[in-house]
C-alpha cells in the first residue's frame, strides 16, 4: 500500500520559514520524480517544484530564489525548503511520488493528504 506523509506546514507571518517533509511507504519499481503541488483556495493545483531520480530540479517561476527541493527519491523522501514567504504561498501543500509498483506498470502520480501553509500579512 502506497502512503505519503507530510509534515511541517503551519502558521508564518510574512518573510518567515518554513520547511515541509514527505516520507512515502510501498514498494516501488520506480520512482521517477518526487515534488512538491500546492492549491489556494478557488485555484487549481500548481507545481511547485520537483526533482527528479537523477536529480534534476525545477521549480514554478513564482519560487525561485525562495524556495529550495531536496531529497532521495531511493530513500522516498522529499523536503522544501521555503524562505521568504509571501501571502500568495498561502495554499495546501501536497506532496507528489510519480512511479510505477512493477516492471508492467506505466508510472502514476501518488498524493499526500496535503499540509496547510498560511501566511499571515
Amino acid at each position: 500500500q502506497v502512503q505519503l506523509v507530510e509534515s511541517g506546514g503551519g502558521l508564518v507571518q510574512v518573510g518567515g520559514s518554513l520547511r515541509l517533509s514527505c516520507a512515502a511507504s510501498g514498494r516501488f519499481f520506480t520512482i521517477n520524480a518526487m515534488g512538491w503541488y500546492r492549491q489556494a483556495p478557488g485555484k487549481q493545483r500548481e507545481l511547485v517544484a520537483r526533482i527528479t531520480s537523477s536529480g534534476i530540479t525545477n521549480y514554478a517561476d513564482s519560487v525561485k530564489g525562495r524556495f529550495t527541493i531536496s531529497g532521495d527519491n531511493a530513500k522516498k523522501t522529499v523536503y522544501l525548503q521555503m524562505n521568504s514567504l509571501k501571502p500568495e504561498d498561502t495554499a495546501v501543500y501536497y506532496c507528489n511520488l510519480l512511479g510505477s509498483l512493477r516492471i508492467t506498470t506505466p508510472a502514476e502520480d501518488y498524493w499526500g493528504q496535503g499540509t496547510q501553509v498560511t501566511v499571515s500579512s
